[in-house]
């Protein structure tokens, strides 16, 4: 389970199944279409099939080879998803032939350039929670006030892990103690185990927020410098900064090191804490908060690193309460790179995968 800053216990009654009614995540472009030039940009509702479903059905289809047709990012199998995928203009006709019972294109717009991964801002979602009852509802209600206020750390998913404990693999395939001939296999095991990392820092960091906010300044000093712990205890958000922490405007811009002066924009959203994707050639935070990064930083040969952005802000966060049928729908946006699993669990206090 996801080490959570909000302090509440664990929300047991909600019941999520997976499925189209359950589950709508959509797309959100990086930018507006030009209008011209040689892609045709599909916005495509699909159900019950993943993204590599998809494009296999359209190059099928069409006739277009499957690495000429591009997207912004993968989306769930189960569940409703809506999506933009790039594919030549050319095969506009038969396009418009394509007749599937689990898509439906819903708009065709013209661009100059293929879409690539990471071509989004985000993703809005939709989600059902079912036999919820009266007293987790006003629960519910509570934590999303908080999650509207402060924001959400911003851990990777289960589905960033995958099975049969690929974290570990990916750290024996860096010490060389594991031989992988697939490339795409071992980059996925290599991710999992950076994404760990990252998990494993993010957790840590959570932890001494709580200390921090739950000990007095005379406790503290058996174990933090004095600068450090005056420097944290002026801090209002619960995720507490430390002096050398790597920041980024937010939503997106380049890393600096966090002036003290600055701590309002961070309880103002306009700039959020980052932590480290293990790498080369990537910016290390400094001081106190390097301390703690320095325990989690592998060299990763072969790849760059880069910051990840550790606490996010969620937007549009809307929570409704059918009291009659006992349902909870939420919907909420995230940025790209971000995780509807992780909210539900931070929202819950418990594992996705005990629903």
């Amino acid at each position: 389970m996801l080490n959570n800053i909000y302090k509440h216990s664990p929300i047991k009654s909600p019941l999520f199944n997976k499925n189209s009614e359950n589950f709508v995540v959509e797309e959100k472009p990086l930018y507006e279409f030009t209008n011209n030039g040689e892609w045709l940009i599909l916005k495509i509702r699909k159900k019950d099939l993943t993204t590599y479903d998809l494009i296999k059905i359209f190059s099928e289809r069409t006739g277009a080879k499957s690495r000429d047709i591009g997207y912004a990012g993968l989306k769930d199998k189960y569940g409703m998803t809506i999506q933009y995928i790039s594919i030549p203009k050319r095969f506009i006709k038969e396009i418009d032939k394509i007749r599937h019972p689990k898509i439906k294109i819903l708009e065709k717009h013209i661009h100059k350039n293929k879409l690539q991964i990471g071509h989004l801002k985000g993703n809005r979602f939709f989600i059902r929670l079912k036999k919820v009852n009266p007293t987790d509802a006003k629960k519910l209600n509570k934590i999303l006030k908080s999650f509207k206020k402060y924001g959400i750390p911003n851990y990777f998913g289960f589905q960033r892990f995958g099975k049969n404990n690929s974290a570990k693999q990916g750290k024996d395939l860096i010490e060389g103690n594991l031989v992988i001939k697939n490339k795409k296999i071992a980059k996925l095991l290599v991710n999992a185990y950076q994404s760990e990392l990252f998990n494993e820092w993010l957790s840590e960091r959570i932890n001494l927020s709580k200390i921090f906010e739950e000990f007095t300044e005379q406790e503290l000093s058996k174990e933090f410098p004095k600068e450090v712990i005056e420097f944290v205890k002026k801090q209002n958000h619960p995720f507490k900064l430390l002096q050398g922490d790597l920041m980024k405007h937010y939503p997106h811009g380049r890393d600096f090191e966090l002036d003290p002066a600055e701590i309002e924009r961070f309880e103002k959203k306009d700039i959020s804490v980052t932590g480290l994707l293990n790498g080369k050639k990537v910016k290390r935070a400094t001081k106190y908060a390097g301390i703690i990064e320095d325990k989690y930083a592998h060299l990763i040969p072969g790849r760059d690193g880069d910051r990840r952005y550790a606490w996010i802000f969620p937007e549009d966060i809307e929570g409704n309460y059918n009291e009659k049928e006992w349902q909870y729908n939420l919907n909420f946006f995230l940025p790209k790179g971000s995780y509807a699993t992780v909210f539900l669990e931070l929202l819950l206090n418990r594992d996705v995968g005990e629903m």
